[in-house]
């Protein structure tokens, strides 16, 4: 064998995302990508807001010298003074720099995360459906994942959250937006799994943590606001990124940040700068950390992710298919018309359609659909998807 076992039993088990994307990419190379209707990969398709492209080409011509050099581990002091300040004025609590890490990604906020906490065989609990990368990353660092279901209305459900967690829970992922759901922690749900982390940290002697997950939380419909995961517990540690509400996927610019009332956060915080730079990370980009510091409270306009969702939920009622509409993100997670959903899922494929089985985030008889296309993508496999559902149900 030329790889590690670990690493030949992943490659057997990794992502139904990139798995499917990869058929598609075989189907459009026979068939053409006009005739393909790819929902696979959550890729934003809109272009970076026109402030981007300007700020960048004003970094680019500033004539200081070390731009492009290394720089403390944790980020440019002036990228964390820009993102603490923003944190401070949206929670309404005191974030500092020194609060702060700058990553390559949420993907690497979360890989310090999980570096800087876990022991061997500590346990982070983990919400179904779920990012499937998750397992993985807790892998990474010697945890285990224990997977929670959640209810019929992808929230998560307390009670068995709470029979899950043991003397070996370290902390407790959540995704809102969720990806593949879409859904939404309102505040009540959010104090009260606050109030329930407290309560078990109490009774094991030891703080279980919070980590939120976060790179959707500008897109979000409706009028909708999302509440402050940083008042519903004082043990939460953020992970987020700019690839969604910048556009920028490619670029890996994240942070993660650490709550102002989170018990020594001193220590865990020099744990995660070390662990940033021991995992190979070394820093976070240096031009888009400036790039960044400039526009923590810029965004892509969503309306159009907006526009896509109605138009798809239109399509897939009409065509016969539950689901939960999505209240951010820009996913939806229909049911199965078929038990085995990647029998359904083939199905689609006959149809040219490419969407990915729900097993592949922890929830079978479920599919997901990426909304992040053009609307005439959407409006053209109509028919396809309701030819899908009739041929399976009779």
């Amino acid at each position: 064998m030329t790889i590690a076992s670990k690493m030949s039993a992943a490659m057997q088990s990794s992502s139904w995302i990139r798995r499917m994307f990869e058929e598609g990419a075989e189907l459009k190379a026979r068939l053409g990508a006009e005739n393909v209707y790819d929902f696979t990969l959550g890729n934003p398709d809109l272009e970076p807001p026109l402030a981007v492209k300007e700020t960048l080409r004003e970094i680019l011509q500033d004539p200081q010298t070390g731009a492009h050099g290394y720089m403390p581990n944790a980020g440019l002091p002036a990228t964390r003074r820009a993102i603490s300040d923003y944190l401070a004025g949206v929670h309404s609590l005191p974030f500092q720099p020194d609060d702060i890490i700058m990553t390559c990604g949420a993907a690497g906020a979360l890989n310090v995360i999980l570096k800087a906490l876990l022991d061997p065989w500590e346990e982070v609990i983990v919400l179904a459906p779920f990012f499937p990368e998750y397992l993985f990353y807790i892998e990474n660092h010697g945890g285990v994942a224990r997977v929670v279901e959640t209810d019929d209305q992808f929230q998560p459900n307390l009670k068995s959250l709470e029979q899950a967690i043991n003397d070996h829970t370290r902390a407790v992922i959540i995704n809102s937006p969720n990806n593949p759901t879409g859904q939404v922690y309102d505040e009540a749900c959010l104090r009260s799994l606050g109030e329930l982390l407290a309560a078990q940290s109490t009774f094991y002697g030891r703080t279980i943590y919070l980590i939120n997950d976060e790179p959707y939380r500008r897109l979000v419909f409706d009028g909708l606001t999302l509440p402050s995961i940083f008042q519903a517990y004082p043990d939460t540690l953020l992970a987020t990124s700019f690839s969604k509400d910048l556009s920028l996927p490619g670029e890996r610019i994240g942070y993660l940040a650490v709550s102002p009332q989170s018990r020594g956060r001193q220590e865990l915080v020099a744990g995660m700068i070390l662990a940033n730079r021991i995992l190979g990370f070394v820093n976070a980009p240096a031009l888009m950390q400036r790039l960044v510091a400039k526009m923590p409270e810029i965004s892509v306009d969503i309306s159009p992710y907006a526009r896509r969702r109605e138009l798809f939920g239109r399509i897939l009622s009409e065509a016969g298919y539950d689901f939960v509409k999505p209240k951010g993100a820009f996913y939806l997670f229909p049911q199965s018309p078929l038990a085995d959903d990647v029998e359904f899922v083939q199905e689609l494929k006959k149809e040219n359609i490419l969407a990915v089985p729900g097993r592949g985030f922890g929830r079978p008889g479920y599919f997901r659909l990426a909304f992040c296309v053009p609307e005439s993508t959407i409006a053209a496999s109509a028919p396809g998807f309701a030819r899908a559902c009739s041929r399976v149900t009779g």
